[in-house]
């Protein structure tokens, strides 16, 4: 295993003759259904996302990342995919929430027992699996969240239906691994929104979820989309909670927020993937910045328990932009390997 590898926290920009990118820009993203943004026609979508999940992947690769996702290419947002291929909720007559930003959004509306139907993303990972030789992760939106975007209007209880979540994630995670996935990765940023509730049962749910798989796990936590939610705390609401779960790699945002890494002390045993390319900004930052960013964390982290990626998503970014981020990524990482090489040859 190369020292400090790099990798997407897992989506990268869809192509303009894929999706409308200027629609999908101007929403917040969709937690029902969004075929309106498609350019391309349902009988010929499949083989499009495939043709753009190449794209994808070249561009990784020709990066330098040493992890590969698909790019999440298939979706039109990172957890709408999943939730709503499940049994057990209404997409015709959809609710509404609050989100984090404090606007309404139309979510799925449970109306029974929440279970998957079929494997989801199995074959995405398939395709990934074939497409590439360097090692390969897939995520999947967390149970926790899936329940706090969705109108629950079946369950007696919201630790009910969290858990049914939970059992949904969990089986979709053992086909994932048998069918070759290195890392399966849980998109939860609602752990961050909704830090006491989190604590209440997004944990409980986490280890339903993690149950009895068998592979390399993480969790990716964060503020939002910098395209979406501006600004960033100092500091997370929900993290050191995680020290205790049964995953095994924590991703989250440090560039942006010009997070204190001290925080990264209290979860010991954790791989961390950590966030060393800011989202806000197009402008692409410099290899020595992002080796700059990673160094922040090494008093903290051991060098073997770091992963470098950006932020989060860079599902709205410039293609143009979020190439050149990537080559800083992987250019920053291996700027840090040289230093680390030196001192333990001095030594």
């Amino acid at each position: 295993m190369t020292l400090i590898p790099t990798s997407l926290v897992g989506s990268y920009p869809q192509p303009e003759w894929l999706i409308d990118r200027q629609k999908l820009g101007h929403r917040m993203p969709p937690r029902t259904r969004a075929a309106e943004l498609w350019r391309v026609a349902p009988e010929f979508l499949e083989q499009a996302q495939d043709d753009a999940t190449l794209l994808a992947i070249r561009a990784q690769e020709l990066a330098g990342l040493d992890i590969i996702t698909d790019g999440e290419m298939r979706r039109e947002s990172y957890s709408n995919r999943f939730a709503t291929a499940l049994s057990g909720v209404d997409l015709e007559n959809p609710g509404k929430i609050v989100s984090r930003t404090g606007n309404e959004a139309f979510v799925p509306r449970v109306v029974g027992k929440i279970q998957r139907k079929y494997p989801v993303e199995v074959r995405d990972l398939k395709f990934l699996r074939a497409n590439t030789d360097r090692k390969i992760k897939i995520t999947l939106p967390g149970p926790f969240t899936m329940s706090q975007q969705a109108q629950n209007d079946f369950y007696k209880t919201e630790e009910q239906m969290v858990l049914d979540y939970a059992a949904a994630v969990n089986a979709e995670m053992k086909d994932l691994f048998a069918a070759g996935a290195d890392i399966v990765q849980l998109d939860e940023p609602w752990m961050e929104a909704h830090a006491e509730k989190a604590r209440r049962i997004g944990l409980t749910a986490l280890k339903r979820a993690l149950e009895g798989v068998k592979g390399t796990t993480a969790l990716h936590i964060c503020f939002g989309y910098a395209a979406m939610v501006p600004g960033r705390p100092a500091k997370y609401s929900f993290l050191e909670e995680l020290a205790d779960s049964p995953v095994q790699q924590i991703s989250i945002e440090t560039a942006q927020a010009s997070l204190d890494c001290a925080v990264l002390a209290k979860l010991p045993g954790k791989t961390i993937i950590l966030g060393a390319i800011d989202l806000s900004k197009n402008d692409v930052e410099t290899p020595e910045t992002v080796a700059a960013r990673i160094r922040r964390a090494l008093p903290f982290v051991s060098p073997e328990r770091l992963v470098a990626a950006p932020d989060c998503g860079m599902k709205y970014l410039p293609a143009e932009s979020a190439f050149g981020k990537l080559k800083s990524l992987a250019g920053g990482a291996a700027i840090v390997r040289k230093e680390l090489a030196g001192r333990a040859a001095a030594t």
